[in-house]
């Protein structure tokens, strides 16, 4: 049940690709480059906006994407020739924007390159050096502030220093012990900007601490060459934690958004600055709440502690192997060849948030609501029975979102009512606090499942989110690693699964969406997370028993490299995005000889485009070509929550004649 859709063309063209922007939470379209590529102005934005502040009093600073950042994201349109070759060609009009922003008045521009935190090769370096040297000959009296960011420069740090640029940002959240290298080998003159208050998270930062680490940094560089700064853009966490007039007092005592740590960064700066006498309250304010967090009874939970320690390998693993556990289902559920389902979640339509907004609201009576709720799902059940698919779903209709719902109902999570934050465009999410140790004091989807599964005599999977994609699609605690607090979200989603095969469920679907999301952004860090992420699933998933199938299911995602992750998760069925790429990411799968069942998505759910049977059987088709029959399963994409039931309908009867049609060629 993905929760994140793509843009699309409402003319029924390919949508261009979208992403996320490196391992944020934000999405970009992919530009895409051909080897004649022409640049031209197509906005002056940068400069309307930096006029406009102006005339209001305002002396700013523009930001604009780098160049090499740019075509390092973008992708060409065939695979013959690289982007980066296009730079010499992209820069006049990168000369151009600084050219009217120094003519408007502006003595800094910021360009960020956070590509420098990333694996680069001898022609990005290449590209590096003549970008920023162009930029220094052709508007030589604008002084640029480089920024790098989610990360250290690693060996990109002496081209990032070779460069012409008055001021270099660093990114000393996520990787503070760049400083010293970066301190030791600049030149003096070069403007440092410490990008020290968290702008990925949620969290206050202990600012005595702070103040006590910069002092002998501003000493010895000199306070005119040090500027203080987030560690990003703050377009990454929420606005205003002053909106919050509901979170539990402790948790917000702890918490600081986007206002708060520009309060923050003024409290630092004039600590730095020898005031400590007028910002004292707010330092000791500061230290007070970083102490309470460290010893909370609600941080820390005992119980969890003792479980965490009591997991054994043997937990991460099924009772038997793949093949042996594939005759036990298959003779349990007797499916046919190419078996249909969907991925989770039906149209959320607007009599379905209308109902949850009341209820919310107190409006709406729980009994009311859950009345509602049950219609919705029987004539989702029956529907699907109508149009022959094989395997159910409830359809989700009592959840808002497929992460806030299992954090509304376990320990440890705490959720906003304003802490929107963008995920593109005018699309927003509002993703849950995680703050201490996890565990679910009661079932959270057994009683909706044990109620579809009642109107049926087919397989009705139960629904989870996974622990990973929890992880990854929330704000997470900072005092403790991230693998730890998977581990625990883990066990907490094992107990579901248990009670759901002691409710009778014979599937239950896993989805870990964000699995590939979370991979860090140098890949000699991949092992470390894959292991952690792939035991997570393993360790919910594997308290059942050889007859239980579980599947997961898994949002655009590239495989081939991660392939033996995959694999090791060892999910009796895993669903997957595969009809843009035209059933190329089962090569993956294919080289690989991937042992268990896949259902390669056969329509695109983020575009209204009702795919006709024909379409689907030929990427059915494409899919035999590389997975034997008896691995394929038959479904879209990803959920149906974000369509409309006059695209879904036609879209799925299509998909199951597909399937049926398969079984008459064989």
């Amino acid at each position: 049940a993905c929760g994140h859709s793509h843009g699309h063309d409402a003319h029924g063209a390919p949508a261009q690709e979208m992403t996320k922007w490196f391992d944020t939470n934000y999405h970009y379209m992919v530009p895409e480059f051909t080897a004649d590529q022409a640049f031209t102005l197509a906005s002056t934005k940068p400069v309307d906006e930096y006029r406009e502040a102006r005339a209001l009093g305002f002396a700013t600073r523009p930001v604009l994407l780098g160049p090499v950042t740019f075509l390092k994201l973008g992708k060409s349109k065939n695979a013959s020739f690289d982007p980066l070759t296009l730079i010499g060609r992209l820069l006049p009009v990168y000369v151009e924007v600084l050219r009217r922003l120094a003519a408007e008045g502006a003595t800094w521009v910021q360009i960020d390159e956070p590509c420098l935190v990333l694996d680069l090769d001898a022609a990005a370096h290449a590209a590096l050096r003549q970008a920023y040297a162009t930029f220094a000959g052709e508007v030589p009296d604008l002084k640029i502030m480089l920024a790098s960011y989610f990360g250290g420069l690693g060996d990109n740090r002496d081209v990032a220093l070779s460069l012409p640029v008055a001021g270099l940002h660093l990114d000393l959240v996520r990787a503070p012990d760049q400083l010293d290298g970066v301190l030791a080998n600049s030149a003096p003159e070069l403007v440092l900007s410490l990008g020290v208050i968290d702008g990925r998270n949620v969290w206050r930062a202990d600012l005595p601490a702070l103040r006590d680490r910069l002092a002998p940094v501003v000493a010895a560089r000199g306070a005119a060459r040090i500027q203080l700064a987030p560690s990003c853009s703050l377009l990454h966490v929420p606005v205003d934690l002053d909106l919050e007039t509901d979170l539990d007092a402790d948790v917000k005592s702890w918490l600081s958004f986007a206002v708060q740590k520009m309060g923050e960064l003024a409290v630092l700066a004039r600590a730095l600055g020898g005031e400590d006498a007028t910002v004292a309250a707010d330092l000791d304010a500061s230290a007070k709440a970083a102490a309470a967090r460290r010893s909370s009874p609600k941080v820390h939970d005992a119980a969890v502690a003792a479980r965490l320690a009591a997991v054994t390998p043997a937990m991460a693993r099924r009772t038997s192997p793949f093949a042996a556990r594939a005759r036990l289902q298959h003779g349990r559920f007797g499916l046919p060849a190419f078996p249909t389902t969907t991925i989770g979640s039906f149209p959320q339509t607007a009599d379905v948030r209308k109902a949850r907004a009341a209820h919310a609201k107190g409006t709406l009576s729980d009994a009311d609501y859950d009345k509602f709720l049950r219609e919705e799902t029987a004539r989702a059940v029956r529907w699907q029975e109508e149009i022959g698919l094989d395997v159910l779903v409830h359809g989700e209709f009592e959840r808002n979102d497929m992460v806030q719902y299992f954090g509304e109902k376990l320990s440890g999570f705490v959720f906003t009512k304003h802490g929107w934050v963008q995920s593109y465009g005018s699309r927003c999410v509002r993703p849950p606090i995680l703050f201490g140790d996890v565990s679910r004091p009661a079932p959270m989807t057994v009683a909706w499942w044990r109620y579809a599964q009642s109107l049926t005599e087919r397989p009705m999977k139960g629904m989870l989110t996974g622990p990973v994609t929890i992880l990854n699609w929330s704000f997470v605690r900072d005092d403790v690693p991230r693998s730890l607090a998977c581990r625990q979200i883990a066990l907490a989603i094992r107990d579901e699964v248990v009670d759901l095969e002691k409710a009778g469920a014979a599937m239950i679907q896993i989805d870990e969406a964000a699995l590939r999301e979370g991979l860090p952004l140098r890949r000699s860090e991949w092992r470390t997370y894959l292991d952690w992420a792939v035991e997570c699933f393993r360790l919910c998933a594997s308290g059942v028993a050889d007859a239980t199938q579980i599947h997961t299911h898994m949002c655009y995602s590239e495989f081939n490299d991660i392939i033996d992750a995959i694999a090791a998760m060892d999910a009796d069925v895993i669903s997957i995005e595969t009809s843009r790429s035209k059933m190329e990411l089962l090569d993956a799968f294919k080289s690989y000889s991937y042992p268990n069942e896949i259902g390669p998505g056969v329509y695109d759910i983020h575009s209204p485009r009702v795919p006709a049977t024909d379409e689907m059987t030929q990427l059915l088709a494409l899919a035999r070509q590389r997975l034997a029959d008896a691995q394929l399963w038959v479904n879209p994409d990803c959920g149906l929550k974000t369509r409309k039931w006059d695209e879904v309908r036609p879209a799925l009867v299509n998909m199951v004649a597909a399937a049926r049609e398969l079984r008459r060629q064989e």
